[in-house]
């Protein structure tokens, strides 16, 4: 496949992006080693190798639950730019 102006300038406008002249040339050559490496990973012979769908054997590990302490009230209503002593307060944010 050949990259050329025309592909850059349409992908460019289906991706709604605007590129002057010297990033368009650059994005062509960019986009043209892309698809030779591809290409050149067409060449491998893949016969008998079944896909991967994921890249180790492990599904769904998960760690166990565990029970742990946690950050006291106090404790995190120190770092609060502003609290009452039981909760943050935040700037109003919706207006009625």
């Amino acid at each position: 496949m050949e990259v050329n102006r025309e592909m850059v300038n349409n992908l460019a406008q289906l991706a709604r992006l605007h590129f002057s002249d010297e990033e368009k040339i650059e994005l062509e050559q960019d986009l043209q080693r892309m698809i030779s490496f591809v290409e050149k990973l067409k060449e491998i012979d893949t016969a008998g190798i079944e896909p991967l769908q994921h890249m180790g054997t492990e599904i769904n590990v998960f760690r166990e639950d565990e029970i742990k302490g946690s950050v006291s009230r106090a404790g995190a209503l120190l770092n609060a730019p502003e609290n009452d002593g039981v909760f943050f307060k935040v700037p109003k944010v919706i207006k009625k």
